[in-house]
């Protein structure tokens, strides 16, 4: 891997002032991973995701390790107006600015927009929060799992004693959310080169999440017309199936089954990939039984079927039988833990760790891949205040007597 200075970087020259508490400040990350400078701006008792969640990686969470990867810490505070002052020389210079807290907290301090936009007209301020920056919800306090339960995809689960617990679960909203502010970051800068002008966009981390799992609520949206407008699939009898996995919970060519050795999701929905397993097991007669619709056929409810399957499934390890649909053509997908994904081939093809002696913590890399390039590995997370002095000398162009008058006004902490 390459280093992360950004030189010929895809983003290098963009530079991004961050004002972050916790895990929105991933806008960023997306965007420092591509080569970016993001400077985070941190108040004198510093951003607390460093103290923030498990594991605690020799004494720093790897949440911070993650999402502040590549980014320069500064310390200001913006309570005194020497630090507001040396916020807005920061402004002056920035593609954008992110705000990645509750609504308004640069606003509280004389920071808002409006004043950012007098001092740099093609600035591009995002803000990102939890419910955003309008609604009933605007001031609520949330965290991570908040906007999943909010956007119907994690559901209370019976702990059997009389009380509920949070299930196992991937979260959405937050993870989300930041790719939709980096989108529409990047949206935003093309705009204000192309024009001079800037703009303000915000993002909800709970609207993030509704909009990742669309196809479950526009479906229960569209059922809401009569049954002769909006009707289910051919292949299904035209049933108005509940969206989600309800249509696959009884399916049979569509399905999970046991290997000799874990499990295999079998995704044969379609005829012709249908008549590729039943010819690469030597069973042509499955098919000619069952042949099917032309697609989207799950063949559900029809048990004989899946019995004749779960024995086939049973004879191969999942290892070979992902050998097999690659030699015949047919969808058969690894199942994978958290824990396990690791030791996937493909996982280790694609996505080799990020050592962690670069980054405290072996970590992703970016998922993004620039064909004939290098992977780029990010710079180490930054101690708190880590490039104060730098940033003010080399982008402020400040000199030793200005940082220590400063430092004296309490302008950089203690």
């Amino acid at each position: 891997m390459t280093g992360g200075d950004g030189h010929g970087a895809p983003l290098a020259g963009v530079r991004i002032v961050e004002a972050s508490m916790l895990g929105p400040g991933a806008v960023t990350t997306h965007l420092a991973d591509l080569g970016a400078d993001v400077i985070k701006v941190e108040p004198p008792h510093g951003d607390y995701i460093r103290e923030m969640t498990w594991p605690m990686v020799e004494g720093v969470s790897l949440m911070h390790l993650h999402i502040s990867r590549g980014k320069r810490s500064v310390v200001l505070d913006l309570r005194l107006p020497e630090g507001r002052d040396v916020f807005l020389d920061l402004v002056r210079g920035a593609d954008a600015v992110v705000e990645a807290m509750r609504p308004g907290g640069l606003e509280r301090r004389g920071l808002g927009p409006r004043v950012l936009a007098e001092v740099n007209p093609r600035l591009v301020f995002c803000g990102i929060s939890g419910y955003g920056a309008t609604g009933p919800y605007r001031d609520l306090p949330s965290h991570g799992i908040a906007y999943d339960t909010w956007a119907g995809l994690v559901q209370p689960e019976s702990a059997g004693d009389g009380h509920w617990a949070i299930p196992e679960h991937p979260s959405i909203g937050i993870h989300a959310g930041p790719l939709y502010a980096a989108l529409g970051i990047l949206a935003g800068i093309l705009r204000a080169r192309a024009t001079g002008t800037g703009g303000v966009l915000e993002v909800a981390q709970s609207d993030a999440a509704a909009s990742m799992d669309w196809l479950r609520s526009e479906t229960w949206r569209a059922y809401e017309r009569p049954e002769d407008e909006v009707t289910g699939n051919p292949a299904d009898g035209y049933r108005r199936r509940e969206p989600g996995t309800a249509g696959m919970r009884h399916g049979v060519r569509y399905q999970f089954y046991a290997t000799s050795d874990g499990h295999v999701l079998f995704m044969a929905s379609e005829r012709e990939l249908w008549r590729n397993f039943c010819t690469g097991v030597g069973r042509p007669d499955l098919f000619e039984r069952h042949p099917g619709s032309r697609y989207a056929d799950h063949a559900v409810g029809d048990t004989a079927l899946r019995d004749a399957l779960t024995e086939i499934f049973a004879c191969r390890s999942s290892a070979e039988w992902i050998a097999f649909g690659v030699e015949h053509n047919v969808p058969i997908g690894p199942v994978n833990t958290p824990r396990t994904l690791a030791g996937d081939p493909q996982f280790q093809h694609r996505l080799p760790w990020i050592p962690a002696d670069r980054l405290g913590a072996e970590q992703l890399p970016s998922p993004i891949r620039f064909l004939d390039e290098e992977p780029r590995s990010p710079r180490h997370a930054p101690s708190l205040g880590e490039h104060t002095e730098e940033v003010l000398r080399d982008v402020l162009g400040y000199g030793a007597p200005d940082i220590a008058r400063l430092r004296d006004a309490g302008a950089l902490g203690t």
